[in-house]
């Protein structure tokens, strides 16, 4: 008989990806559901969607140049590697805009 707890098992659900302006240009996409098992970087959740989208060059450059918020929280200049995204979480993925 297993004593295993809840807390043992991962906690499974999905991010939402939204893009915007060109990255929504560029996926063809205003947002995705990413199924996870738990807790994912940003950076795994990057490389998952330019796989997803061909890796195209032109995804790449846009992505890089976006701001980044997870739910209403900026990522800013944080290293993708070391920013946890957790289930239920949404990206928001903010190219530049020019004002006027």
């Amino acid at each position: 008989m297993s004593t295993s707890s809840a807390q043992d098992q991962p906690v499974r659900g999905q991010v939402t990806l939204r893009f915007w302006a060109a990255a929504r240009e560029a996926t063809g996409l205003t947002e995705e559901l990413v199924p996870v098992d738990g807790p994912v970087t940003l950076a795994v959740l990057v490389a998952d969607a330019l796989a997803r989208h061909g890796d195209s060059e032109r995804l790449r450059r846009v992505l890089d140049s976006c701001s980044v918020l997870i739910g209403d929280r900026p990522v800013a200049s944080a290293d993708p590697a070391t920013v946890l995204v957790e289930p239920g979480e949404s990206v928001e993925f903010l190219p530049p805009f020019a004002g006027g």
